[in-house]
C-alpha cells in the first residue's frame, strides 16, 4: 500500500509542467533535438538548424534559466549540451513517437 501525498506530487507536478513548457516552443525543442546527438557549438546550431542569431540567443538562454543544458566556453565559442536526464528522456520519447515513424500518423 502506497502513501499518497499531495505536497510531493504537487511539486512533481510543479516539475513536469515546466520542462514541457520549455519544450513547448518549436526553437527550443529543435535546439534540444540537436543536442542529443552531443555538444555543439552555437554557430553549428545557427547552421544545423537555420536559426537566426537573435532567436538562437534568446532560446538558447530560456533553455539554460530552465537548467536543461549546461555550456563550455573553448576560446570565443560557447558549446552546448544537455544537461538534464528528464528532458533527454522525454526527448527520446518525442523522437521514437514523431521522428523515428514518419510514415505513421497515430
Amino acid at each position: 500500500m502506497s502513501s499518497f501525498d499531495p505536497a510531493r506530487m504537487r511539486l512533481a507536478a510543479a516539475q513536469a509542467s515546466a520542462l514541457l513548457k520549455a519544450l513547448s516552443h518549436p526553437d527550443r525543442l529543435l535546439l534540444l533535438c540537436q543536442l542529443t546527438q552531443g555538444e555543439h557549438a552555437v554557430g553549428q546550431l545557427e547552421q544545423a538548424l537555420d536559426i537566426r542569431q537573435p532567436t538562437l540567443s534568446q532560446q538558447l538562454g530560456v533553455l539554460r534559466e530552465e537548467g536543461l543544458v549546461r555550456t563550455r566556453r573553448e576560446g570565443k565559442q560557447i558549446h552546448y549540451q544537455i544537461a538534464s536526464p528528464r528532458a533527454q528522456a522525454v526527448l527520446q520519447t518525442l523522437y521514437q513517437q514523431f521522428c523515428a515513424s514518419q510514415g505513421d500518423p497515430t
